[in-house]
């Protein structure tokens, strides 16, 4: 669960905390960074015909489990993209809800008493902290408690903001208890610290009738928290006019996709008609120019959401400089990170088909001279190496200790993929920028900067034939490598996008042959691998430590989000718009598999692909909603 200021609620079905980033409450204190852990679960007991029955387990060091409280955990399912648990205790049936407050950091748990045949007290026991999501807490923290009705303030250090606890019937119960060393499996599993020491401020205690739902609510800020009732019935409405946004012959999967898309979307700043961007992954990535772009139409165009997409091309309008967007926007306060070649280009394709679903003058008048202004900032050369070359028209990026393209893994110092040269996608991104930026300069009627684009466009479209690998029948990767004049020939999916892409220069047997290369060599169900298989460099598995991690992680790991631009050039290719839809179907059941309700980021190359990464990624959701869209409006056209 999100608040759409990048803070976010999420955990497991069973109860137990198994990451670092698992938490009741992540309140981001400077939106959409800055996120700190508050509230990290809230245990609960039922006292229930004079037994007890604990519902909430715990790991701790060395693999102990206590107390087992999913053995009385009877279902789980997400309504109105809402997560719901369903407990039986002897004869009682209690139900379970969790959710956020959009625009606040506030987090909500909801229990209702479904049957029972006697009185029932439940009791709360959050576990706090105050943390940067990145780390664990370990040892005593200065954390103090001030008693209120219904609840108590916790306050974690001088200056530190408060946050509240309360239930919504009952009394609280102070306590100063420190519990040691819960285990976070997953955290080990990626070779990281994995212990952390949580803080029991007290219980919170409530007679749960049938009649009478009771709320338990962490809130950091100032101002009081809306009714648990009125935000989940306002929850509920915003589930259905998402729905409501797509075909209506969309099935129940893409259904949960759309309700997925709005969990990405959040403040940037001060709140203000321009203040939109996009997270780019739960739960640890924070909101990068390219993951941004590549995600908005999915997230926003396809679904109506007209002005989010418009603030978010205004918010990142703002931060152009020297013709690049930033690439990522740091968690601490540090300089904004421009090192990428293809965020801005991304641009260009976002609001092309922004301004072709929706007719923006005011938009377009604001941004058609940033657009410009980029498209001379590449001719003419800006940071990093990437400019035009004046001997080919294409667009060559790069500089030894940089990463530049989305394969942007770095470990340390080391570039894993530097690709320094004129890589594939880069090239189809500028010929598609450039044909975007001809058809805006004849909207606006300024004849000047449509015939410079018309020219590079010309140049640039003539020389991307040297991409032809006539050997390997597909496209190469990157060509005049390190400035020489060798090329890369590694079968990588980067080529799918001289053919996904609206502007394609290719002849339609290359096309077909890009598209059935990547078929052949990287295609599996949940998404393209980074490097076929037969590669002697293809690494299998994404695990082991973070070194091992990120050598695998553009090296035959699968992405999903390239799901939707293969299944767009398989249309091309083919005019078959069920079978290449078919391509996206398998993601129905990876919805209940990973991230319940969401798409994760990677997957393992080799079967069975078990799914890794960010457990859910904005461009994976909105790729494959954005593909379906696509190809459903294909399928009824005669």
């Amino acid at each position: 669960m999100t608040n759409g200021l990048g803070g976010y609620a999420c955990g497991t079905v069973a109860g137990a905390n198994t990451r670092r980033y698992h938490a009741f409450l992540m309140a981001s204190l400077k939106p959409p960074v800055e996120r700190m852990l508050l509230v990290a679960k809230v245990d609960l007991s039922v006292r229930y015909l004079g037994e007890i029955y604990h519902l909430s387990p715990n790991e701790y060091a060395g693999g102990t489990v206590d107390p087992r409280g999913f053995v009385h955990l009877e279902s789980f399912t997400v309504s109105d993209g809402v997560p719901v648990w369903r407990f039986g205790v002897a004869d009682a049936l209690l139900e379970q809800r969790i959710f956020m407050a959009p625009g606040a950091n506030t987090s909500y748990l909801r229990l209702e008493l479904l049957r029972a045949s006697a009185p029932l007290q439940i009791e709360f026991k959050p576990l706090v902290s105050y943390r940067d999501y990145h780390s664990h807490g370990r040892g005593t923290q200065p954390l103090q408690v001030a008693p209120q009705p219904n609840g108590c303030v916790v306050e974690a250090a001088d200056g530190a903001p408060l946050y509240r606890l309360s239930v919504s019937a009952g009394g609280y119960t102070a306590a100063d208890t420190w519990y040691w060393n819960f285990l976070h499996r997953e955290e080990f599993g990626r070779g990281l610290d994995a212990l952390e020491d949580l803080w029991g401020p007290g219980t919170f205690t409530a007679d749960l009738t049938a009649e009478s739902p009771v709320f338990f609510t962490a809130s950091a800020g100032n101002s009081a928290s809306p009714p648990g009732s009125e935000v989940l019935a306002a929850l509920a409405l915003r589930s259905q006019r998402l729905i409501a946004a797509l075909p209506k012959t969309a099935p129940p999967w893409v259904q949960t996709l759309a309700i997925a898309s709005d969990q990405f979307i959040v403040q940037r700043g001060a709140k203000s008609a321009a203040s939109a961007s996009i997270i780019a992954g739960y739960p640890w990535f924070t909101d990068w120019g390219r993951d941004t772009m590549i995600a908005l139409p999915g997230l926003t165009t396809v679904l109506g959401r007209f002005d989010t997409a418009a603030a978010i091309f205004r918010t990142y309008a703002g931060f152009v400089d020297r013709g690049m967007l930033p690439n990522r926007f740091p968690d601490a306060g540090d300089a904004i990170e421009y090192n990428t070649a293809d965020a801005t280009l991304w641009m260009f394709q976002a609001f092309a088909e922004h301004v072709e679903a929706k007719r923006d003058p005011d938009l377009l008048r604001d941004l058609f001279p940033i657009l410009m202004a980029i498209i001379h900032a590449h001719a003419d050369g800006t940071r990093y190496g990437i400019q035009v070359d004046p001997n080919d028209g294409l667009l060559r990026a790069g500089e030894p200790g940089t990463q530049l393209t989305w394969m942007d893994a770095k470990h340390g110092d080391q570039v894993l993929t530097p690709r320094i040269g004129k890589p594939v996608e880069i090239n189809a991104l500028w010929l598609n920028a450039l044909d975007v930026a001809v058809r805006l300069a004849g909207r606006v009627r300024n004849s000047a900067e449509k015939r410079f684009c018309v020219a590079l466009r010309k140049r640039a479209g003539d020389s991307f034939a040297r991409f032809w690998n006539a050997e390997r029948g597909c496209l190469y990767d990157v060509i005049d490598v390190d400035g020489g004049t060798t090329h890369d020939a590694s079968v990588r999916p980067n080529q799918i996008f001289a053919v996904s892409l609206p502007h394609c220069v290719l002849p339609p047997e290359q096309m077909r042959a890009v598209v059935d290369t990547c078929a052949r060599e990287l295609l599996t169900s949940y998404g393209l691998r980074s490097l076929e298989p037969k590669d002697p460099g293809y690494v299998g598995r994404y695990t082991g430590n973070s070194w091992q991690r990120d050598a695998a992680y553009h090296q035959g790991t699968v992405w999903s989000w390239l799901l939707g631009p293969f299944a767009r050039a398989h249309y091309r290719v083919y005019g078959d718009a069920v079978q290449a839809q078919a391509f996206l179907t398998p993601m129905a059941q990876h919805l209940a598999a990973a991230c319940i309700g969401s798409v994760s980021e990677i997957f393992d190359g080799d079967a069975p692909h078990i799914a890794r990464g960010c457990f859910a990624q904005a461009w994976s959701v909105a790729e494959i909603l954005r593909s379906w869209i696509y190809l459903d409006r294909k399928k009824s056209k005669p």
